[in-house]
Parts: C-alpha cells; sequence; structure tokens
C-alpha cells in the first residue's frame, strides 16, 4: 500500500518531565503518517506538504527520511517557513499556543498539477479538517479536485474532520466545510467529544449517521465504546481501560495510524479497532506528540 497524508506539520516545544521544554516536529496528519509508519514499515509512506528553505525545514526534511517517509512530495518554499505552536499540560490535557499564520503549509494546495501527481501514485490518500482549515477556499476546492481523481483513479481517500474551531472565520464555515471533506472521502474518523460541541450530536450514533455518505465511519470516543459502520455491517467496540492519561497529545492521531495499520489485513472491525484504542493508550501514557512504538510492542501487550 502507497499511503499519501496531506497537512501541515509544525515545529513544536513542549514540556519534558523536568519542566524542560524540548523541540520537536508534529501535526495531526504527520502524527499518524509517522505512526503508521513506525507500525508497519512496509506500507509506502509520502507526505505532501510545503516547508522552507531555512535550517529548521531542512532538519524536518532529515527527520523524514531517518524515518523512511518518502519527501517527494514536500515543496520548499524560500518566503515561508514552518508554523510553530507551544504545549502546555495540566493533569494529562494539554492545551496549545500557535504561531502559524505564516506557515509554509498553507500553500501545500497551490498548484494543481502537484497535487495531481502526488495523488497518482496514492492507494490511500489521508487528510484531515486541519489540512481544510489552512488553506484558501480556492485551495480546499483544488483539493477535492485531485481528491475526486485520484478516487476514479481507484484510491480510498480517508478523512479525520479534527474539529478546530479557532482556525476558521465561523462555526458555520468550519461545519460547511467539514461535511464537504466527508463527500470526498471513502472513510471518516470523527472523535464524539468535537462533534457533540460543534454538531450537537446527541450520540456517537448520531455521529455515524450524519456521515452517512462514507463507506467507512468510525467514531472515536475517549474511553468509551467506539462505534463503528462499513458497508451494512455496524457495531460497537469497548477499549481495554488504560492508566490515568500522562499527556493525550496525539490520541486520536496514533488511533488513526493503528486502524490504518491493520488495513488490507482481513481482519474483523472489532479486532482492527481494539489494535487501535491500544496504540493510542500506548502513546498517552508518554509525554509528546511521537512516542516510539512498534507493532510487536502492541501485539505483545495484548497477549
Amino acid at each position: 500500500m502507497r499511503f499519501i497524508s496531506i497537512g501541515e506539520c509544525m515545529v513544536e516545544l513542549a514540556p519534558d518531565a523536568a519542566g524542560q521544554v524540548m523541540q520537536g516536529f508534529a501535526g495531526d496528519t504527520f502524527n499518524t503518517l509517522w505512526y503508521l509508519r513506525r507500525l508497519r514499515p512496509d506500507v509506502d509512506c509520502g507526505y505532501h506538504t510545503c516547508v522552507g528553505q531555512d535550517a529548521l525545514s531542512g532538519r524536518f526534511l532529515d527527520m523524514l527520511r531517518a524515518e523512511g517517509i518518502d519527501t517527494d512530495y514536500v515543496h520548499r518554499r524560500s518566503d515561508r517557513t514552518m508554523g510553530l505552536y507551544m504545549i502546555a499540560l495540566k493533569d494529562g490535557e494539554r492545551s496549545f499556543s500557535y504561531w502559524r499564520e505564516t506557515s509554509a503549509a498553507r500553500k501545500l494546495a497551490e498548484n494543481r498539477g502537484r497535487l495531481r501527481r502526488t495523488m497518482a501514485r496514492a492507494d490511500m490518500v489521508y487528510f484531515s479538517g486541519i489540512t481544510l482549515a489552512i488553506l484558501s477556499e480556492p485551495a480546499r476546492l483544488r483539493l477535492f479536485e485531485a481528491i475526486d481523481s485520484a478516487r476514479r483513479q481507484g484510491a480510498r481517500v480517508a478523512f479525520d474532520p479534527n474539529l478546530r474551531p479557532a482556525l476558521w472565520r465561523s462555526p458555520a464555515e468550519m461545519r460547511r466545510w467539514i461535511m464537504l471533506g466527508a463527500d470526498h472521502s471513502d472513510i471518516v474518523l470523527p472523535s464524539f467529544e468535537d462533534e457533540q460541541d460543534h454538531f450537537a450530536d446527541a450520540s456517537p450514533a448520531a455521529t455515524l449517521a450524519r456521515y452517512a455518505e462514507a463507506r467507512t465511519v468510525v467514531v472515536k470516543n475517549g474511553p468509551g465504546a467506539i462505534h463503528w459502520r462499513e458497508g451494512g455491517e455496524s457495531g460497537q467496540v469497548a477499549p481495554v481501560p488504560s492508566a490515568q492519561p500522562v499527556d493525550t497529545t496525539a490520541a486520536g492521531d496514533s488511533f488513526n495510524a493503528g486502524f490504518f495499520a491493520t488495513d488490507q489485513l482481513s481482519l474483523p472491525m472489532d479486532s482492527r479497532l481494539t489494535l487501535a484504542a491500544r496504540v493510542a493508550g500506548r502513546v498517552i501514557a508518554q509525554r509528546g506528540a511521537l512516542v516510539p512504538v512498534t507493532m510487536e510492542d502492541i501485539l505483545s501487550s495484548a497477549a
């Protein structure tokens, strides 16, 4: 499988256990890609984004190469650099401060030809609500055009709504574009807490129903039951309880990676979601967005 993730990676400043600030790289679509590569080294992974030509951007590209992630789809711009964010933690929950207005990733869909070349080689394309939020309206439409072309050529498209109202001009604008993103996707991976807050869904079942156009929908639900529907089948999976979280950064991103890691392995949905939840449980037990993990770690912890 050739998996292409589309979105923004930022420079991350995060506190360590001693309160010292550590510098790294993270962003929702990048986190998922990074975890997928760790879980399934046999999957061909690439990242479509834009970065600058500065030293930090160069270090990010070095990191991608070291992880075995294809950099052919990363465009470098001389007029911009990577965005930056800082994490603050309290009782395992995080809050963020952002500096991203001049992020190069905001220009990732400016070139129609580059988008099409990326999609032409993909078996699965993954993007998120944050990907949409940082783009101009014409760029969102170009992205949808390229995605639709890829679907016609046989690629599947996965979408995490990842609702972040601060990135949008209004809640109504966010809801409209999120539903458009889902309409262009085969797999939708919403988080119930966000959907409840911003779409007023009364239950995970209501979230499943609202994304009815997608063939596969998985509603993440924190420590609660995961709801899913695929084709004409549906069900719920209760995740194995995990310890008190240390840092919930990348919980949903790593869950998505665990789900993608079981793609095409002919496993029942309950098994796929249980494994994905175990990945997320391992990640939130440590600090930072990127926590070293392998499929062997996850399988041995389930034994």
